[in-house]
């Protein structure tokens, strides 16, 4: 299901090239992978794990302080090689990571899963922040509250991440770089017991952070 770095977070995951590649690779392995197979990793070098992640699927490219040692072989040291003259400073890009959590009673109509015109301006102003960043992934995911049965709250949230989906495209973003999946109530910030009571406007309106669309960039910014 939600990769996020090291462990998709429960709290900025027909999908094309990457998105296709991402939801096989949480199938079938431990690792998000990009369209090339390779496993997809953070700016700082850590690999995102797929909700089908287990100790039992650690490698030693993403994971090595899981994977069984070997003993290593006695080395000889070897003569201290001659004293190089350090290289100059390269500039590097900066790295972005930035998790955006956007309520869904802001982007959709309650139980529609259409962005409303006044939450266009939010992707938007999300969109505009994307302009100079050159992007490894876009992951997209949809939430429900707990009302409802557990395969409609699924479909909704899937709906709504990938109308969120959508609308990044037609501003521009790659298809290709985006990954969106619905979790659904599964993952529900309210505190269990916070909002107790049968199906009311007030417990409604107790239980809006649930109803969320959490995205999630990583790239590097190249101005």
């Amino acid at each position: 299901m939600n990769p996020v770095p090291r462990a998709l977070p429960p709290v900025l995951a027909a999908l094309a090239l990457l998105g296709a590649a991402a939801h096989a690779s949480a199938q079938t392995g431990g690792y998000l992978t990009d369209q090339q197979g390779m496993v997809v990793k953070d700016p700082f070098g850590l690999c995102w794990r797929t909700g089908y992640w287990s100790p039992a699927m650690a490698t030693e490219e993403c994971d090595p302080d899981l994977v069984p040692k070997k003993p290593a072989p006695a080395v000889v040291a070897a003569p201290p090689p001659p004293r190089a003259m350090p290289p100059a400073p390269v500039r590097r890009p900066t790295p972005v990571t930035e998790k955006v959590m956007l309520s869904a009673d802001a982007l959709f109509d309650f139980d529609k899963a259409v962005v409303r015109p006044d939450g266009r301006s939010k992707l938007d102003e999300l969109a505009g922040r994307l302009k100079g960043v050159s992007l490894d992934t876009i992951i997209v995911v949809g939430h429900a509250d707990r009302f409802g049965s557990d395969r409609y709250d699924l479909r909704l949230s899937q709906r709504r991440a990938e109308a969120v989906k959508a609308y990044l495209v037609s501003k521009g973003v790659p298809a290709g770089r985006i990954y969106s999946e619905g979790k659904g109530k599964t993952q529900p910030v309210t505190k269990p017991g916070q909002c107790k009571g049968p199906k009311s406007p007030k417990v409604i309106a107790c239980l809006q952070p649930d109803r969320r669309v959490v995205v999630e960039v990583v790239g590097t910014r190249t101005k």
